[in-house]
């Protein structure tokens, strides 16, 4: 089971890290609506920019606390829920503008990592 867990921290810290540090302005195919950049997703869900600040600051700090969290233990379960409410309104935005499955996948798919998180 830890070797589960180290997977999952790593899986889901990297994967936000590397949304919001390194590929923010690029496009991915799983961008809500027909945003390119994350500044055109929040703009396609009708989120001003202040917000997608916000959301930035939680989640970078959030998957840095679940990195911590590989040496200060009693971290990941409050990361993993703060993240998994994160991403939970995230699915609820891809629903808001009647996004295919394949764009909401990945929302879906890091809330049941933190999911797991949370509970281990």
């Amino acid at each position: 089971m830890p070797y589960l867990l180290l997977f999952l921290q790593l899986t889901v810290a990297l994967g936000i890290l590397n949304v919001w540090l390194l590929r923010s302005g690029q496009a991915t195919p799983f961008r809500g609506g027909d945003a390119k950049t994350l500044r055109e997703e929040f703009a396609a869900y009708g989120l001003p920019f202040w917000f997608m600040c916000l959301v930035g600051v939680l989640k970078v700090g959030l998957a840095l606390a679940l990195l911590s969290a590989l040496w200060l233990h009693r971290l990941a379960q409050p990361a993993a829920i703060g993240l998994g409410m994160l991403m939970l309104g995230a699915f609820v935005m891809h629903l808001k503008v009647q996004d295919p499955v394949k764009k909401t996948l990945p929302s879906i798919a890091v809330l049941a990592m933190c999911t797991a998180i949370a509970l281990l």
